[in-house]
């Protein structure tokens, strides 16, 4: 019952906090926090991507070049970086990914 109850609560806050842009629409924040508010989507896709890279299989660190997992998202910030097209960089960095797992035996075939 208890996780009722978190679940519950979080709906609520996460309820609360996104109507309150509604409800008060002519709110306006200092520019220390909109500045700081830019930061927000790099910040959450960092802190998505880095541990999948680093532990692939969520135990150990994998900082080896036989992890096709970073291998391939250092491939990603290069093409991102080169042609700055979001097809190119996902398509790039997943050939480079299922190429690396075929040379490196890692493919579950």
């Amino acid at each position: 019952m208890n996780a009722w109850w978190l679940i519950l609560g979080m709906a609520g806050i996460t309820f609360v906090l996104r109507y309150s842009l509604f409800a008060w629409p002519d709110l306006r924040f200092p520019p220390m926090v909109r500045q700081g508010l830019h930061y927000v989507p790099t910040a959450v896709l960092t802190a998505i991507v880095v541990p999948g890279l680093l532990l692939p299989d969520g135990q150990h660190w994998a900082l080896a070049l036989d992890n096709a997992y970073l291998l391939a998202g250092l491939a990603a910030i290069l093409i991102a970086a080169l042609t700055r097209h979001l097809l190119a960089t996902i398509g790039g960095s997943l050939l480079v990914f299922f190429m690396l797992r075929w040379i490196l035996g890692q493919l579950p075939i």
